[in-house]
């Protein structure tokens, strides 16, 4: 009668269990604590990149609203500017209007808008 080889797609299981038996020659009965401090170290480090994640996104919120109030701070000087320059403009005579006034009220508008 002629023997059948056996390989490793025929019969996986012996595959297997040969793997399993190279593991515990080369790790012993440590591989169980090894996949233990593994697991640890695995659960540590999503726990971290959690925190971390959150820190970013509470500094991302923190930017957002710090640019949002900037943003309407500035909003509100260009306004009270505007109404002032307006005031000052009003204010001249119609008929003849001061070009070294006007000319100084447009600087003073410019560097307060560059301040």
């Amino acid at each position: 009668m002629a023997k059948k080889k056996a390989t490793a797609e025929e019969n996986p299981m012996d595959s297997s269990s040969k793997i399993e038996a190279i593991k515990n020659l080369i790790f012993g009965e440590n591989i169980v604590q090894y996949d233990s401090e593994f697991d640890t170290l695995k659960k540590e480090i999503d726990k971290q990149k959690k925190l971390l994640q959150d820190y970013i996104d509470e500094a991302r919120n923190e930017l957002m609203q710090s640019i949002d109030s900037l943003s309407t701070d500035v909003n509100i000087r260009i306004t009270d500017l505007e109404q002032n320059l307006q005031a000052k403009a009003e204010a001249l005579d119609d008929d003849k209007m001061d070009r070294r006034k006007l000319g100084k009220l447009l600087i003073s508008l410019g560097e307060k808008i560059g301040a």
